[in-house]
C-alpha cells in the first residue's frame, strides 16, 4: 500500500485535512500542540488505496523537540511515497521555512496551500502556477474547514503517485554552495554515518549544529574525518561571510522562502483590516485580556450548570406536564434501574453488587454525563474559534515568573487548565513540544493539578449539595486554586530541583474561525463518548473491586445492632475497605475526613471518578432504609457529618492529590523513569493534605 505523509506547521489545518481525507475522527483544535504522535488512516484516491500518516505539527526539522525528531525520522526511515506539505497560505513565507527542509530530504512533495479563504480576505493574490514552476512541485489551493479543494488534492496526489517527481534542489548562498561539496564528499565516504539520510541533507544539518548528528559524530572516533571537514567548512564560512554556519543556513532558507513569495504573491497596496486584528486589540490587551479570560471561564461554568442541571427542558411524560433537566433524567433512569434490581434480585450479595456496586457506583458517575457534554461543547467552540491560543499568549508573562516555559501553557490547557473537561494524560504527552528537558519535566509534574474532566463529577456533586446558589462562583474559585497549586509547585521546583535558564516562548496566533456546527458536535460527542467508555469499563471494574472490599468479610450483628438499625453501618466498617479507612482516620481527621471519605480517596488513586462512585456505594450500603430516590448530593446535604467547610476541603484535596494510574503511567512513559511518576504521586498528595489540614483547621477556628 502506498504511503502519504502529511506534514506542516502547527495550526496550518493539517489535522483537519487528514480527517477529510481519511474520515478519521482524530482530535482537531485551533491551537498548536494538538498532534503529538503519529496517527494513520486509510483512504481511496480513485482506485488506489493509500495509507495516510499525520505527522506531528512542527515549524522545522531540527532536533530541538521530540516531535521534530519523530517527523524527520519517519520521512527518512519509512520513505513515504509523497509528502503533502500543508501550508497556511495566508502566512506563506513563514510556512515555506519547513518546506525548504522537506525539499532537502529529496522526497516527492505536494503543496496543499490551505486557508486560501483567509488569504483572499487579506487581499493576497497567489500565482499558483508560477509557484509550482519555481519549486518544481505540484500545488493545490485548499480550505479544509470548508471542504474546498479536497477532490483536486486527491487527483493531484494520484497523479504524483503514478509518476513521482522530486522538487528542484534548493539553492543556497554563494558561500554555502562553496563549502557544501567538499563536506558532502567526506560524508559519502562514511555511508554508515548517513544511514538513510541524504548526504547533502546531513552536510547541511551538521553546519546547522544539529544535536542528534553532532552527538553521533562526537561519540565515534571513526567519524573523525567528517569532524575535521566540518571544522574547515565552518572556518571558511566565518572567513567569507563573517557569520556562524548555523546563521548562514537559517538565512539561506529564509532567503529561499522570501524569493518564492516575491515571485508568486501580490499583496494589496493597503492591507485589509481583518476582524482578527480588531478582536485581538481587546482580548490580548495587557489589562483587559485577563479580565476577559476570567469572564469567559465564569460564563463557561454558568452555561454548563444552567443547561445540564438548572433548566428543566426535557419532558418525561407524554402529556408534557412534567419536565426535568438532563442530569435529572439520568438520575431518574438509574433510580429506576436500582429499584428493579432491589425488587427482582433475591440473592443478597448479588442484589448488593448490582444495586450498590454497579448501579449505585457507576450510575453516580454517569449521572454527570450531561455536565461533561456541555463542558466539552463550550470548550470545543473556544478551541475551534482560535481563542485558546490567545489564552496561552495572555498567561505567558505570568507563567514565566513561576518558572514555566511559554509552551507549557498548551499542556496545561489540554490537562484542563481552561476550566475543566481536559485530561492530564494528553497534557503530559503534549509536553513533547517543549525543547528544554527541565521545562518539560516541570510541566509534566504540575499539569495534573489542572481540573480535568474526571474531577468534574465530584465537583458537581458537592457543589449541588452545599453551594447550590453559587455554583459558577465556586467553580471559578476552584479553577483559580488549581492554577495556584500548579504555579506554586512550578516555582518551588524551578528554585530547587530544576535550576537553570528558561527557553524563550514562540507561538503564532491563528486567525479567528467561525466553528462549524458539525465539527463542534462531532468533537463534543467523541470526547463525551470517551468519558462514557471509561465509566463503563475502568470505573466499573474498580467499583466492583471496591464493592467486594466493602461487602466482605461479613459481620455477625448483635441484638443491639439490630435494635438500633446499625447492622449495615457496622458491616461496612467491619469490611476490608472499612478497616483500611478506619486505619487512616487518625491522620485524615485533621483534614475533617472520616473512614468513608478515606475509602473513596484511596479508590481515587485509580481514577478520580471512582471517588464519586465509591461514596455512592458506601452511602447506599450503609443506609439501606434511606429514600432510594435521593441522589448522593441530597444524602450528603442532610448528613450531620458533612457541612460546607468539609465539602470545600474535600474539593481542594480532590483537585490536588495524586494523579490517576493512567496519568502516572503516562509520566513514566514520557520521562522514562518510575522515580518521576512516584515523586509526582508523593509530593502532590503531601501538598494536598497539608493544604487541606490548614483550610480545615483555620475554618474550625473561624466558624
Amino acid at each position: 500500500m502506498k504511503k502519504i505523509a502529511i506534514a506542516g506547521n502547527p495550526n496550518s489545518g493539517k489535522t483537519c485535512l487528514f480527517n477529510l481525507l481519511t474520515g478519521s475522527m482524530q482530535r482537531v483544535g485551533n491551537y498548536p500542540g494538538v498532534t503529538v504522535e503519529l496517527v494513520s488512516g486509510e483512504a481511496k484516491f480513485g482506485d488506489e488505496k493509500v495509507e495516510i500518516i499525520d505527522l506531528p505539527g512542527t515549524y522545522s526539522l531540527n532536533a530541538y523537540s521530540q516531535e521534530e525528531v519523530v517527523a524527520r525520522n519517519f520521512i527518512v526511515d519509512e520513505k513515504p511515497d509523497i509528502i503533502i506539505n500543508v501550508i497556511d497560505v495566508s502566512n506563506l513565507e513563514r510556512n515555506l521555512y519547513l518546506t525548504a527542509q522537506l525539499i532537502e530530504l529529496e522526497v516527492p512533495i505536494i503543496l496543499a496551500l490551505n486557508m486560501v479563504d483567509v488569504a483572499e480576505k487579506k487581499g493576497l493574490q497567489i500565482d499558483i502556477e508560477q509557484l509550482s514552476q519555481v519549486m518544481g512541485v505540484k500545488a493545490v489551493f485548499t480550505a479544509a474547514n470548508k471542504r474546498r479543494g479536497i477532490d483536486e488534492l486527491k487527483a493531484v496526489s494520484l497523479a504524483v503517485l503514478e509518476q513521482p517527481t522530486k522538487p528542484h534542489r534548493l539553492s543556497y548562498s554563494h558561500e554555502l554552495q562553496n563549502v557544501l561539496p567538499p563536506l558532502k564528499k567526506v560524508i559519502e565516504n562514511h555511508a554508515e554515518f548517513c544511514g538513510h539520510f541524504p548526504s547533502r541533507w546531513v552536510a547541511v544539518k551538521l553546519l546547522e549544529d544539529d544535536g542528534v548528528l553532532l552527538k553521533k559524530l562526537n561519540d565515534n572516533n571513526n567519524f573523525a574525518p567528517i569532524n575535521a571537514a566540518l571544522k574547515i567548512a565552518k572556518q571558511q564560512l566565518r572567513h567569507h561571510s563573517n557569520e556562524e554556519s548555523t546563521t548562514a543556513v537559517v538565512e539561506a532558507r529564509y532567503a529561499f522562502a522570501g524569493g518564492v513569495v516575491r515571485q508568486t504573491v501580490k499583496e494589496p497596496l493597503i492591507s485589509n483590516r481583518m476582524l482578527t486584528d480588531i478582536i485581538d486589540r481587546v482580548v490580548c490587551q495587557r489589562f483587559f485580556g485577563p479580565l476577559f479570560l476570567g469572564l469567559i471561564v465564569y460564563l463557561l461554568f454558568l452555561f454548563v450548570f444552567k443547561c445540564a442541571d438548572d433548566l428543566t427542558w426535557i419532558p418525561v411524560s407524554f402529556s408534557f406536564n412534567e419536565w426535568v433537566s438532563p442530569t435529572g433524567l439520568c438520575q431518574l433512569s438509574f433510580d429506576a434501574l436500582g429499584n428493579l434490581a432491589n425488587q427482582y434480585i433475591t440473592l443478597p450479595w448479588l442484589r448488593s453488587l448490582v444495586a450498590d456496586g454497579i448501579i449505585g457506583g457507576v450510575g453516580g458517575v454517569m449521572s454527570f454525563v450531561p455536565l461533561i457534554f456541555f463542558m466539552f461543547l463550550f470548550l470545543s467552540v473556544l478551541e475551534d474559534s482560535g481563542y485558546i491560543a490567545r489564552v496561552a499568549f495572555i498567561l505567558d508573562r505570568v507563567l514565566r515568573i513561576f518558572g514555566l516555559q511559554g509552551k507549557s501553557i498548551l499542556a496545561m490547557i489540554v490537562s484542563g487548565g481552561f476550566g475543566a473537561g481536559g485530561c492530564a494524560v494528553p497534557g503530559v504527552m503534549a509536553t513533547r513540544t517543549l525543547r528544554d528537558e527541565k521545562d518539560r519535566l516541570i510541566t509534566i509534574l504540575v499539569a495534573p493539578f489542572m481540573n480535568c474532566g474526571a474531577k468534574m463529577p465530584v465537583y458537581a456533586m458537592l457543589i449541588a449539595a452545599f453551594f447550590v446558589n453559587s455554583r459558577g462562583l465556586i467553580m471559578l474559585v476552584l479553577w483559580l486554586l488549581s492554577w495556584c497549586f500548579a504555579l506554586g509547585a512550578a516555582w518551588v521546583l524551578r528554585k530547587t530541583i530544576f535550576k537553570g535558564e528558561q527557553t524563550p516562548f514562540v507561538m503564532e496566533l491563528p486567525v479567528y474561525h467561525l466553528p462549524t456546527l458539525r465539527g463542534i458536535l462531532t468533537d463534543t460527542w467523541n470526547r463525551t463518548w470517551m468519558y462514557i467508555k471509561k465509566a463503563a469499563t475502568i470505573i466499573l471494574a474498580i467499583n466492583i473491586i471496591i464493592w467486594a472490599l466493602m461487602y466482605y468479610p461479613r459481620y455477625e450483628p448483635t441484638a443491639e445492632d439490630v435494635a438500633t438499625k446499625q447492622v449495615q453501618a457496622k458491616q461496612l466498617q467491619y469490611s476490608f475497605a472499612g478497616r483500611l479507612g478506619t486505619a487512616l482516620t487518625p491522620l485524615s481527621q485533621f483534614a475533617g475526613f472520616d473512614w468513608r471519605e478515606n475509602i473513596a480517596l484511596v479508590g481515587g488513586f485509580a481514577a478520580k471518578e471512582v471517588v464519586l462512585g465509591t461514596l455512592g456505594t458506601a452511602y447506599a450500603m450503609e443506609n439501606v432504609d434511606a429514600d432510594n430516590s435521593q441522589s448522593l448530593s441530597e444524602r450528603l446535604a442532610v448528613d450531620p457529618d458533612w457541612d460546607r467547610l468539609k465539602a470545600f476541603v474535600f474539593l481542594v484535596f480532590i483537585m490536588a492529590y495524586a494523579p490517576c494510574f493512567v496519568t502516572i503511567a503516562a509520566i513514566k512513559k514520557e520521562t522514562g523513569k518510575w522515580r518521576w511518576a512516584i515523586f509526582s504521586t508523593v509530593y502532590s498528595t503531601t501538598l494536598a493534605f497539608v493544604v487541606a489540614v490548614l483550610i480545615y483547621q483555620v475554618g474550625l477556628l473561624l466558624f
